[in-house]
Formats: C-alpha cells, structure tokens, sequence
C-alpha cells in the first residue's frame, strides 16, 4: 500500500507542475508526460508536456455538423514537435517544428477527430495547443497548396538571418460542404474561386528583453483566433491572391515577434486564420551567440569606447575642436570602410570590427590634419552637417514613411535619402556654430544609445542599422522595418533627448561672447615661430635648435655610461 502511495505521488508531480504554468498562463491543463490520451475541446487552449518516450494521442469529440473542416495547431518555445494524421509518421500527413498544425476535413456524419502528436527532443517540451472550427463558408488555409509537403498546408515557414526575416505560406482555397468535391486551385481567374481571397499579414511583437516560456505561450493565445489576431496584432500590409505568398521584415535577434496571416472571402465576408509562427531570430540552444548571450564582447567593446568620446564630444565637444574632428572622421570613414570591406570580402566580424576601428582612427587625424593644416573651416563643417544630416536621414526613413511602397526602388530610395542628408548642411550654412553644436549634442549623444543597445535590445539602435542593412544587403528593400516601441524604449528616448538637450544649452551658454571658432593652428604656430626668430629679447629665443638639444642629451647619456679617467700620477713624489 505504501508503495503504491509513493508511485501515485510520483505521477503527480509532473502534473502539479504543468497546472501551475497552466494556471499562470491562462489555458487548461490536459495531461502529463506519461498520459497517453489527451481529450480536448474547440476553441479552447491546453497546456501539456510531451515526451519522447511517451508519445501522445489527441481526441476532439461532439463536433458539430455544421463544421466543415479543423485546424489543430500546437506551440512550443524551440524545440520541434512531431503532429500527424496517423501513429506512421509521413512528409505527406504530418508536419514537425515549433509552430505546426493540421487541417482536416471531415466526412458527413463524423464527430470525432484523432491526431497524433510525438518529440524526438531529450528533454520534455512544454506545448500549448488549440483546435480550431470552420464552417462551409469559410477559406481554407493552405488549400491550394503547391509547394510544400502537405496536401493542405496552414502553416507558415519562417527563415532569418542577420538582415532580414520571410515568411512564406501556402495559397488559401475557397470553402465547400462535407462530402462535397473540393474547388479546383489551377483554374482561370474568376470569382468563383480562390483567385477572390485576399490575404492579411499581422506582426506582433513580444515584450522586450523577455525570453521566458510562459510569456510566448501567454501572447500566442492573442495570435491563433481571427478576433483575437484583429484587436491585438498590427497589419503589416494585404496580399492579393495574384501576389506573391511571400513577406520580408528586418530582423532583430533577441527580440520575439509572432507573424500571422488571415485570408479572407470578400464575397461571403468570412474568414480564417493561418497558424501562427514565432521567432526570436537567434538560437536558443547555442553555447555562444545564442539568445541567452545576444552581443559580441567586441561590439560591446567598441561601442562603450565611442560612447565615452560622444559623451565628452556631446558637452564639450565645441570648446575641443579638434577632438570633435576626430570624432566626426572617425565616423565618416569608418561608416564607408566598414559596408566596403563587407560587401566585398567574407571577413570575420570581429576582425572586420578592429580594422573598421583603425580606418575611422585614420579618418579622425586625417580630417584634424586638414584642419591644422590648411584651416578649410567649410569643408570641416561639411563633413559635421553629413554626418547630422545622415541621422536626420535615418530618422525619416525609421518612421512608417520608410515602408512606403516607393521606397522599395533602391533608386528612389538612396536620392531621397541623400538629398536629406545634404539638406542639413546647406540650410544650417548661415549658422556654422549652431550646426556644429547641434551635432555635438544629438550625435555625441547617440553614440550613448548605441553603447546601450549593444548590452539589451532596444529598437533606436535600428534607427541606423536599418540603413547599414540595406547597404549590405541587395534583398533589405523588401522588407518592413517595422519595430516595437516600448518601455525600454521611452526610457532609452529620454536619456537620448536628456543628454542632447543638455549638451546643446551648456555648449551655447559656455559659447556666448566667444569667437566662433578657433583660429587656424598652423598659422598661428609659424607667426609663433617668427616671432621667436625675430625677437632676441624673448627667452625662446636663445633655446638650442632641436638638433642640438638631442645631440646633447645623447652626449650626456653617453658620459654617464663612460669610466671615468683618473687625473694626476699615482706614484707618490720622491723626496
């Protein structure tokens, strides 16, 4: 009896532990690792826990006659679920990942529905799951499918990489009756038939900074449902069935965001939802890299060192010319060097980093060269207007006026693009000291922005990553550039406007009375040198030539390491 007691315990465990998440999350708790049956119910969430050694099959009863077709879908954070049709798993009748599901049409007279669900993962995994009715009228998901494997395919396919994020989805067809014979796909166009559908495309952005489980699981409830999917999601843009199935959105590791798709029936005004997919463009289970350690040491690294200079720049910068100038070549080149060397070569980040940092080094003396050299004060402040109207640029193009259609022409694109960057300079021309202390502020200040976005995501560091995205990447103008602004984010826009707004008052307060600018260096150093030769009473006057000075301290060094000779004899005088 007691051991008895002791397995029922046992077997309670796993269960208490699923009902907590369960109950934290909002949806019902159907079953532990070792149950073998899971019953559920339509339009309703359940939580469970699969394991690989104790695969699992799924039962919906009492469906309704007026049903004409089901969709299940099942959910997990990362790791990849196995659901089918059937206990013998095949490409045409299943389908595996962390966001799959199943549509299945039913006969006439059925009520009872079966799928088979199964992981290949060491570990557990924790799903949530849902199936969803239809009616006669409504579109059917992926009924036209042409591509993949599944005959009717509800599913949408996601692929990532450091630029961008696409979507890809299988054709919705029209809806029919039980034991009716479905629409044909490959018809003419016609309103009739599927060519009638439209398709809406939906983003939804998880909270910032927060990879946890229960938080995904929670908010894709908001995404499996056409009501729930309207009133929370935002809609990116509307496809035609003559479109491509197809939608590209820049990407941003560490930071989740659900896409889903619902078509829809003009005709008879219905409509259905796709099965939601998730991504948080990074990997979860890599040692380094992955979602727990997003950022390398040495963008950190270089980003906190630039964020010190813009910091000093952003008070002070004005009153440090030189400093300023080198702050500002140092961007100029190290922008341009850095989408050279990418585009052209397959270099390491890392070391593409270093050698990015020693040109925009090289850029910085050059322009304090000129400077020094040659005293060109316009062409100085040319390059600070480009580099202030670049960021007034990127901030135009960070708005939803980025993902207008015209702007997908890389042509019209990179005009309009230059003909703001180049507007800054030339409208601030009558008033060099106030352009250059408004650059000071807002781009020493920035340069504090990137710092943070490099230790957490914050969507303002997108604000010039979308444009260095697309000068890297031929494909980036079809994607949307859209990005969540949350807390984090007003509390990243506070320090930024904070720092500027102080920068610029200290620096045009300091600057009252002062002259613009600083006088020509080199000019200065050969009246100082003239003055020095010409005028025998100034002490300067009578200091060595540098020549001299060396070859004397080079003559004493050389003493110092010399025996020393003895003077006079060493036998003593004879009486």
């Amino acid at each position: 009896m007691q051991a008895a007691m002791q397995l029922l315990l046992l077997l309670l465990i796993p269960a208490v532990l699923v009902a907590e998440r369960g109950a934290v999350a909002g949806g019902t708790v159907v079953g532990n690792a070792s149950t073998s049956f899971l019953e559920f119910s339509v339009g309703k969430f359940s939580y469970f826990e699969l394991d690989r050694l104790f695969p699992k099959e799924a039962i919906l009863r009492h469906i309704s006659i007026n049903v004409t077709f089901l969709l299940f879908q099942i959910h997990s954070q990362y790791q990849n679920t196995t659901l089918s049709f059937s206990k013998t798993i095949l490409p045409n009748t299943s389908g595996t990942g962390s966001d799959r599901g199943l549509v299945f049409i039913l006969r006439p007279e059925q009520t009872v529905c079966t799928w088979y669900l199964e992981t290949l993962e060491e570990k557990p995994v924790h799903n949530i799951a849902i199936p969803l009715s239809y009616s006669e009228g409504d579109p059917i998901p992926g009924g036209c499918n042409l591509e993949f494997d599944l005959d009717i395919d509800p599913n949408i396919y996601l692929e990532y990489n450091f630029f961008e994020m696409t979507i890809k989805f299988a054709p919705a067809s029209v809806g029919f009756a039980r034991g009716v014979t479905p629409p044909p796909c490959d018809t003419e166009e016609g309103q009739d038939f599927r060519w009638r559908l439209q398709y809406d495309v939906y983003q939804y952005f998880l909270p910032e900074n927060d990879l946890t489980e229960g938080t995904l699981l929670q908010h894709l409830q908001r995404m499996a449902q056409v009501p729930q999917v309207r009133a929370s999601a935002v809609k990116v843009t509307t496809l035609t069935a003559n479109d491509k199935t197809e939608v590209s959105f820049s990407s941003a590791p560490g930071q989740g965001v659900i896409y889903n798709v619902i078509v829809w029936d003009p005709s008879l005004n219905t409509s259905a939802a796709y099965v939601p997919v998730h991504t948080y463009a990074c990997n979860f289970q890599a040692v380094e890299g992955g979602c727990a350690s997003l950022g390398r040491v040495s963008t950190k690294v270089f980003f906190s060192l630039s964020a010190l200079l813009g910091l000093f720049v952003c008070f002070f910068g004005h009153r440090f010319w030189k400093t300023e100038l080198f702050f500002i070549g140092f961007i100029f080149l190290g922008f341009f060097f850095y989408i050279l060397v990418a585009r052209l070569t397959s270099m390491k980040y890392d070391v593409l980093l270093v050698l990015t940092a020693l040109a925009g080094s090289i850029g910085g003396i050059l322009l304090v060269a000129t400077w020094w050299r040659f005293g060109l004060l316009m062409f100085c402040m040319l390059c600070v207007g480009l580099v202030l109207g670049f960021l007034a640029s990127c901030i135009t193009f960070f708005t939803p006026l980025g993902n207008l259609n015209i702007f997908r022409d890389d042509g019209v694109f990179w005009v309009t693009f230059s003909c703001i960057t180049i507007l800054i300079p030339v409208v601030f021309m009558g008033c060099l000291r106030i352009l250059n202390i408004l650059t000071c502020g807002i781009i020493g200040s920035y340069s504090v922005v990137l710092a943070i976005g490099s230790f957490m995501f914050t969507s303002l560091s997108s604000i010039t990553s979308n444009v260095l995205r697309r000068a890297l990447n031929v494909n980036f103008n079809k994607a949307f550039t859209n990005v969540p602004f949350q807390t984090n984010d007003f509390v990243v826009l506070a320090v930024w406007g904070m720092l500027a707004v102080s920068g610029i008052t200290l620096q045009i307060r300091r600057e009252r009375g002062q002259p613009f600018f600083p006088p020509h260096p080199y000019k200065l150093w050969k009246q100082e040198r003239e003055r020095r030769v010409t005028n025998i009473l100034d002490p300067s006057h009578h200091i060595p030539p540098l020549r001299n000075r060396l070859w004397g301290q080079l003559t004493q060094i050389k003493e110092f390491f010399q025996q020393q000779q003895p003077s006079g004899e060493r036998t003593p005088l004879l009486l």
